[in-house]
């Protein structure tokens, strides 16, 4: 039954290949919107767009049951392409380099599959396609719009997402799979001046480089080695000229963290460090910090994780389910299931890995181990991610399609 769906599937390279061609940033996803909503609205989904900005439902009724949401986030990366696919991205500068491409053409094959195959199950499906999901925004966006509390409350919520692992394997893990993940702007202030005469100026970059220097030791000397954190300063922007002392630089900070009582503890020692790193400069003035994006942590509902798996196991291969994690890396799809967006009751969640390497790459990349071939594939956010156009939708359409299917038959 579900092979027919991965026939299907194998059909939507082209439009995998058309959505990697054109990537579109988070909140500019109208082309992307576009083409999900007139494939929605062919296959008899009563489509909303909109929502929450460039977001989109369709609602597909099919007698009693329960109500299955099923969601993909279509925006891309300010990344600049090296894979030279002959699809490569035609945005300078933007590329889907997270795979939300695969994740709309799965979800768009998925939810023309079943709706073709009414007979199969009873319930209504919910499909979502959000937007902004890079910053962490997009889901929070659409539930707390106003056209989200016309659509149906759902009984499940369903996500996934593509990875490195190779083609046809399906990550899973009940509990805790995804990391918590903020961001925090520190803006330096300095005395700026000639760069012949440092002594009459507060030099901020010099300040910025003990801070980024000196937050390391968060994770090495204040958190446990029982907690899973990791601190990045992704950005450091200051100055104009060689020779020119600049009055400000600015700090961009992102932190993972797996509980919320370290990500507060974490927090608390940034700003301790920010603010004493400047009283140490001499700066003019305390720094400015500023929390700008916040993503929750996922976590698997145990019931609703095993239900999923035992069905992937039994589409893919119980060898081809693994568990993995908890990963560092981080999501907003969670919060379609928070309670304070149900009614005040939480929804069951499940979140899941599918696997986007070539096969042949797979087994040529160096090492033994699966951690051993990660580390040298090109994975998530890389200029170089490149899944496998035809074994990734076909997985993740089989995939979605099992999981929706396990709730409402």
């Amino acid at each position: 039954m579900l092979s027919d769906f991965g026939e299907h599937a194998a059909g939507l390279g082209e439009l995998y290949r058309d959505l990697h061609a054109h990537p579109e940033p988070s909140w500019q996803e109208h082309r992307t919107a576009g083409i999900a909503a007139a494939r929605l609205h062919a296959a008899g989904y009563k489509v909303t767009e909109g929502v929450g900005g460039t977001g989109l439902a369709g609602v597909l009724r099919n007698g009693d049951g329960p109500v299955v949401l099923v969601r993909a986030d279509m925006d891309a990366l300010p990344v600049a392409e090296r894979t030279g696919l002959p699809y490569a991205s035609t945005v300078p500068g933007v590329m889907h380099a997270c795979g939300h491409d695969v994740h709309v053409t799965c979800l768009i094959a998925a939810a023309e599959a079943l709706a073709r195959r009414t007979a199969l199950w009873s319930g209504t499906l919910l499909v979502v396609a959000q937007p902004a999901e890079e910053l962490g925004e997009g889901a929070l966006a659409m539930v707390r719009d106003a056209a989200w509390r016309g659509l149906p409350r759902p009984d499940a919520v369903l996500g996934q997402h593509v990875g490195a692992f190779p083609a046809g394997a399906i990550v899973h893990r009940p509990g805790l799979i995804m990391s918590a993940a903020t961001t925090v702007d520190v803006r330096i202030f300095g005395r700026g001046g000639h760069g012949s005469a440092p002594e009459t100026c507060v030099d901020p970059v010099v300040t910025a480089a003990h801070l980024v220097t000196r937050l390391q030791t968060i994770v090495s000397r204040e958190v446990s080695p029982r907690d899973s954190v990791v601190v990045t300063a992704g950005m450091i922007r200051a100055g104009t000229k060689a020779n020119v002392i600049p009055d400000e630089a600015h700090v961009a900070l992102n932190f993972r963290s797996q509980s919320a009582r370290v990500r507060d503890e974490v927090l608390a020692a940034i700003h301790r460090i920010a603010e004493a790193e400047c009283a140490a400069s001499g700066c003019p003035r305390p720094p400015e910090l500023a929390v700008s994006g916040d993503f929750p942590l996922t976590v698997n509902d145990a019931a609703a994780d095993a239900r999923v798996s035992a069905v992937h196991a039994e589409l893919f291969g119980a060898e081809a389910v693994i568990e993995h994690g908890p990963l560092m890396g981080s999501e907003d799809f969670s919060v379609f299931g928070f309670a304070e967006h149900n009614g005040g009751t939480a929804v069951p969640s499940d979140f899941w890995f599918f696997g986007g390497t070539p096969l042949r790459a797979w087994m040529d990349a160096p090492g033994e181990s699966p951690e051993e071939k990660l580390a040298t594939i090109p994975g998530n956010h890389s200029s170089l991610f490149a899944p496998d156009p035809e074994a990734s939708v076909q997985a993740g359409t089989t995939a979605l399609t099992g999981a929706a299917l396990a709730y409402l038959s």
